[in-house]
């Protein structure tokens, strides 16, 4: 056995093992720092507040009387309030009972029922107010494009002819106006590849005539992880110059060239910072959100384009930055929504549903490519949880607010042998779906 060639290995797989614990960690500790502290805000007293399931490894018990403590099992954590049996909150009756009025008041099952709606639906919405925060840093960081085509930064490209610079602002190209940004992506998008193109522009006060790269190189924006491209260490800002041994110009006829290989190798000759070298790599079939809704299976090898430079940008302020973030967590609820429900109609594979080592993949190579990814990674992942944990599944927070609806309309709350029942096929429900997911995992 070649013991020195899975060192490589042995050192991803303890990094991916890694980034999933801290990002998991983030997510679950900022959903149950909601449950704790509205439920502190609403009278209702936390006994536990663990970070991390099984043994315990550290605790303190604060001023209050809360035990903060850190499990050895770093997949998940719990706050267990006064008068739980467990930590899904399942009743504790005959604690409960024991209990004088007042006392009864500081428990998550004799508080009123707006203070325990109120902390139950806290876990998942400080899981979209993190996802919200971490997408407004990051407009307000990046900035957004103007409304203008100036060039901010150009990508660096073999030579093809006069550059751009920095503060340009293209008026046509190939004869076409361009008087928004907008407008010259469309134009853009609609001219046929071409190894160059005519750009009119004006520079410094004065209009000038100049050749050069088509507007969407065949230049690497990002790549997905894990995928094909990820797995061969193709990098953002790779050029790719041709796809087995054809040329291309642009990376509209890299897709096309990807698509038509039915799942077949790919050699591609890319060039980076002047020199050139081939990769092999196999597309994978997934199956992509499309704007107009729906989704459209296509081979790919998990890399994205986009124009031959970087658009100028601006600042956004705090109000608008943060209607960006809203929209981007929007956009990832109702994508994860949509592609949920084109599962369960079989319209997708059921394969895009992912399990833990999935997940823990993604970690893992969202966390090499840089912190700024990684911190991506964990505003979407924050998302998915709080999502999942309002589906009206008993041992979930959505079921638990589904029990509280029920005992605002009838006037009391279920039966404790019915929420043993509930709470047992929520479970059982909630063990089958990880079975599939890892089964998924392992062989889709």
């Amino acid at each position: 056995m070649d013991i020195v060639g899975l060192v490589p290995q042995f050192g991803g797989a303890v990094w991916t093992i890694i980034a999933f614990i801290v990002a998991l960690s983030i997510v679950v500790a900022v959903h149950e720092y909601g449950h704790y502290i509205v439920g502190r805000w609403t009278g209702i007293h936390a006994e536990v507040f663990s970070l991390g399931m099984g043994p315990v490894i550290a605790s303190r018990v604060d001023r209050r009387g809360t035990r903060w403590q850190l499990a050895a099992l770093p997949f998940g954590g719990y706050v267990r309030f006064l008068g739980d049996a467990d930590a899904a909150s399942s009743r504790a009756s005959l604690t409960v009972h024991q209990l004088n009025e007042q006392e009864r008041g500081r428990t998550m099952h004799g508080a009123p029922l707006w203070a325990r709606s109120a902390t139950v639906a806290a876990g998942p919405l400080f899981n979209f107010a993190l996802s919200i925060l971490v997408f407004c840093g990051f407009f307000m960081v990046k900035g957004v494009a103007t409304e203008l085509p100036v060039v901010g930064q150009m990508k660096e490209l073999p030579s093809a002819g006069q550059e751009l610079e920095p503060g340009d602002r293209i008026l046509s190209v190939n004869g076409q106006e361009t008087a928004t940004l907008a407008d010259f992506v469309r134009v853009a998008n609609e001219l046929p590849p071409a190894p160059t193109a005519d750009y009119r522009i004006e520079r410094a006060g004065a209009e000038l005539a100049l050749t050069t790269a088509y507007p969407f190189p065949p230049v690497v924006d990002s790549v997905q992880a894990p995928s094909g491209a990820h797995d061969a260490g193709i990098e953002a800002g790779d050029v790719i110059l041709s796809v087995n041994g054809a040329e291309i110009a642009s990376f509209r006829e890299l897709r096309e060239a990807v698509g038509d290989t039915n799942g077949a190798p790919v050699t591609l000759t890319v060039w980076r910072a002047g020199e050139t070298f081939e990769a092999t790599l196999s597309p994978r079939r997934m199956d992509i959100p499309l704007a107009s809704g729906g989704f459209e299976t296509r081979w790919l090898i998990g890399l994205s384009g986009g124009l031959l430079f970087e658009p100028e940008t601006r600042t956004p302020g705090p109000i608008e930055a943060m209607g960006l973030g809203i929209q981007q967590t929007y956009t990832v609820i109702t994508t994860s929504l949509s592609g949920l429900w084109h599962m369960v109609t079989g319209a997708i594979s059921s394969c895009n549903l992912q399990g833990p080592i999935g997940i823990a993949e993604i970690s893992g190579a969202a966390a090499s490519q840089g912190p700024g990814n990684f911190i991506w990674f964990i505003a979407m992942l924050s998302t998915a949880v709080g999502l999942m944990n309002l589906f009206p599944v008993p041992i979930l927070d959505g079921g638990h607010l589904v029990f509280h609806a029920y005992e605002a309309v009838a006037g009391k709350p279920p039966s404790d042998r019915a929420l043993r029942i509930l709470m047992t096929g929520g479970l059982a429900m909630l063990l089958s779906l990880m079975v599939f997911a890892v089964t998924n995992d392992l062989f889709c």
